[in-house]
This record gives structure tokens, sequence and C-alpha cells, in this order.
């Protein structure tokens, strides 16, 4: 397994990012199924290396996409494979810059979390996490205390499209938003 594994010296307290799972081992050859939980497949190709536990990492020897199959390097057969059955594949915030490409007005999820929301200069609360639901992503808005001491939501949802989103600032951590605060009455 030695030759599998690779360990870092240099261990981190960054939270890891679940980017895949590898599943059950499929033919003879030692592929296994791979379960992308990504929105960047592109991070995987032949040769890359991914953590599967703080200080341990495994590198893909290929990697097929289309058909969701997977090979780490210097495992040749089934019974080998199986070790590494239901596996997860984590990434670092640092490599997932590196690696992955984002297109304007596009946001990591974990660049948002802890941004301040504001809406017409009022601050509505901090944002805990983003979330999918079906197509959308949504910010979860941990509501502000003095809004909650007012009555209010102590959360609320608010979608992360247009026309709500009006100005990022991953710098500053601040988030301006537009009928947020409709949402917030609501809920």
């Amino acid at each position: 397994m030695a030759k599998v594994i690779a360990s870092m010296s240099n261990q981190t307290k960054e939270p890891l990012l679940h980017i895949a799972t590898i599943g059950k081992t499929v033919g003879i050859k030692g592929d296994m199924k791979f379960h992308v939980k990504t929105d960047f497949p592109e991070q995987f190709v032949s040769g890359a290396s991914f953590l599967i536990n703080r200080k341990d990492r495994l590198t893909l020897s290929q990697v097929d996409l289309d058909r969701m199959l997977v090979k780490v390097n210097g495992i040749n057969n089934p019974e080998d494979a199986k070790k590494f059955t239901n596996a997860k594949l984590f990434a670092t915030r640092e490599e997932t810059r590196k690696n992955c490409h984002l297109s304007d007005g596009e946001y990591f999820w974990f660049d948002l979390e802890d941004c301040e929301v504001y809406e017409n200069g009022k601050l509505l609360g901090v944002v805990r996490e983003v979330e999918r639901i079906a197509v959308t992503n949504y910010l979860n808005i941990v509501t502000d205390k003095s809004l909650v001491e007012k009555g209010f939501a102590k959360a609320f949802l608010v979608p992360f499209i247009e026309p709500f989103k009006v100005d990022v600032d991953i710098e500053s951590k601040r988030i301006t938003l537009s009928g947020a605060m409709d949402i917030l009455e609501a809920s």
C-alpha cells in the first residue's frame, strides 16, 4: 500500500472539501466506479492526487468521466482495488482555487460562507452556507440578532441569482442583495 498512498508532511487544520467518492470495483483490472461530488470534474485527470484523510493522498492513474470509472496508481486487480471502495477524496481550499477555474460572477461556496449580507445598507445577517435546491443555489442566512429580537425568523434562504444578487465582495466578506428583506419578512 505504500506505493499507492503518499503521506503528506504538512498537516493542515483547514476544512477539507469532499469532492468525490470511489465506489465498487468493475472488471478484472482494478477499475472502480467514481462518484463526483463537485461542480468541477475537470480536476479529475490521470496523475491527479487527492487527500483521503488529513495526511494521506492517492493518485489516479486513469480517469474515464464518460463511464465514471477510475483506477488508482499501482492497483491492477479487483482484490487490491476493493481496499478503496467508499474512499472519499478531498481537496483543500487552496488546491480547489488552483485547480478549479471560475467564470466572472462565479464564487466558491466556501468563500460565500461567513459573508455579511446587506440590503440598502442594513445588515440582514451572515451566510451560514450555500445550499443547492434543484438547479438554484440559495444563501442560507442566519438573521442578525437585532432583527431576530424584532420578531423576524432566525434564518432564511435567498436565491443567489439575479435580481436578488446585487454585489459580492469576497475580500471584505460582504454581499449586497435586493429583495432579501421581503423574503425575511415573509419567513
